[in-house]
């Protein structure tokens, strides 16, 4: 805790910043839904191998409708050329557009949800600074992503998009539940990757350039990057070291290698496969799906924790992975492994809240979670809790609250917050301004 809170402070500071692994990017997003936001807004949720379009209309009293496509990016597009990809959304949004007749006169306001380290100079620019969960796109990193996307849907000339803000999915997680709750300060996401985004004072964010009229802005932590310089030495395995190693970004991200689903089963993997080597696990025999990397799923976690007594779970992915005939002292043994690397991945989730918590020293905070490995595990919100209490000032109260669509409707409110600043809204009879 003492490690992260170093390193967020670092990336706050004018100085410290450059030389920071977390780098505590600024969104420039300063205001929060208030529930006054009206009309029909667009998002665009890009964060893996799949994204989202999506039409979210926001009435009174709460009222909210959603439409949605999901579309893949194909393989060969996640690593050609930046410009494909861009192209390839673009034909994807018209798609949507035209499908809902949306094509009218006037430019549609869009929030855009870009789920990767984004370097943000202002709510409509941000420079991607890496790539992450497999994508490595030529021509992208270092450029104004919201340009490229312009950029492509100016090449189409058949539809009329505003872009009014872009945000990274712990941003739209925070948004999502500020909706609903006021008092949601925190965004985390441990899913195929893991961040967390807070509101932060504006006094304490040196680099920030924008209205300081507003006394705060949401800090995009990236946190993914925590111990890129060695401070999670100490606690890492050899298992960690070799996900490292053989990974696209080797040397990036420990502290997400250390928590999210892209990783977690192959970590349970590599021990079992370990102990197997030492025959401390099926008398020593390994099938080849066991010694395929990536084989076992991060879901096959959650199902094994989900077992009850007998082992039908355990049974099965054995099964599934060429293990036949196990004992039930190699399953009791399986499921302590998962049970190992789930708790360990919560207990460092939490180390990074906990910190956040103390840091903004607020009485009462929600806490907006997004992302599978928190919404599949059976135990993983009572774990966080837990330990984030133990770890949490005594005075702080805080809830977890699972995000509704935090990436697509969150996109969506920051393209309203926007609007809303700039158009009347009716409310109770009177025009306000």
């Amino acid at each position: 805790m003492k490690d992260m809170d170093e390193a967020i402070r670092n990336g706050l500071g004018k100085e410290t910043n450059p030389s920071s692994v977390v780098k505590c990017y600024i969104t420039y997003v300063q205001d929060l839904p208030n529930g006054t936001e009206r009309g029909k807004f667009l998002a665009l949720d890009l964060g893996g191998t799949n994204f989202r379009v999506l039409l979210i209309e926001l009435g009174e009293n709460n009222q909210f409708h959603m439409d949605f496509e999901t579309f893949k990016v194909p393989s060969h597009i996640q690593t050609g050329k930046g410009t494909e990809l861009f192209d390839h959304i673009a034909k994807c949004l018209a798609e949507f557009v035209k499908k809902y007749n949306l094509d009218n006169k006037t430019a549609l306001p869009l929030g855009f949800t870009f789920s990767f380290p984004l370097r943000q100079v202002g709510l409509t620019k941000g420079y991607l600074n890496s790539w992450t969960k497999g994508f490595a796109c030529s021509g992208v990193v270092d450029e104004d992503v919201v340009r490229l996307l312009k950029d492509a849907i100016n090449r189409r000339n058949d539809v009329q998009i505003d872009v009014c803000g872009i945000l990274n999915d712990t941003t739209g997680t925070l948004m999502s539940c500020a909706w609903k709750t006021p008092n949601t300060k925190i965004g985390l996401i441990v899913g195929t990757g893991c961040n967390a985004c807070y509101v932060e004072k504006l006094d304490n964010v040196e680099l920030f350039d924008g209205d300081k009229s507003k006394p705060q802005v949401i800090i995009n932590c990236e946190w993914g990057a925590f111990g890129d310089d060695g401070k999670l030495d100490a606690i890492r395995t050899i298992y960690d070291k070799e996900i490292d190693c053989k990974s696209l970004n080797p040397g990036k991200q420990r502290f997400e290698k250390m928590i999210s689903g892209l990783y977690l089963g192959e970590i349970v993997r590599l021990a079992i496969v370990d102990m197997a080597i030492q025959h401390k696990l099926f008398e020593g025999r390994l099938s080849e799906q066991m010694k395929t990397k990536g084989a076992f799923g991060t879901s096959f976690v959650s199902d094994i924790e989900n077992d009850t007594g007998n082992f039908t779970n355990t049974l099965k992915v054995l099964s599934e992975m060429g293990i036949n005939d196990p004992s039930l002292v190699d399953c009791a043994n399986v499921r302590y492994i998962c049970k190992c690397v789930s708790s360990r991945s919560a207990h460092l989730v939490s180390v990074g809240l906990a910190t956040l918590l103390n840091k903004m020293d607020e009485k009462s905070v929600t806490i907006g979670v997004d992302g599978s490995v928190y919404r599949f595990h059976p135990y993983f919100h009572e774990l966080i809790v837990e330990k984030t209490r133990e770890l949490a000032k005594p005075d702080i109260n805080f809830d977890l609250m699972l995000s509704e669509d935090g990436s697509g409707r969150g996109a969506a409110l920051v393209a309203a917050v926007a609007s809303r600043d700039e158009l009347p809204s009716r409310t109770n009879g009177v025009v306000k301004y």
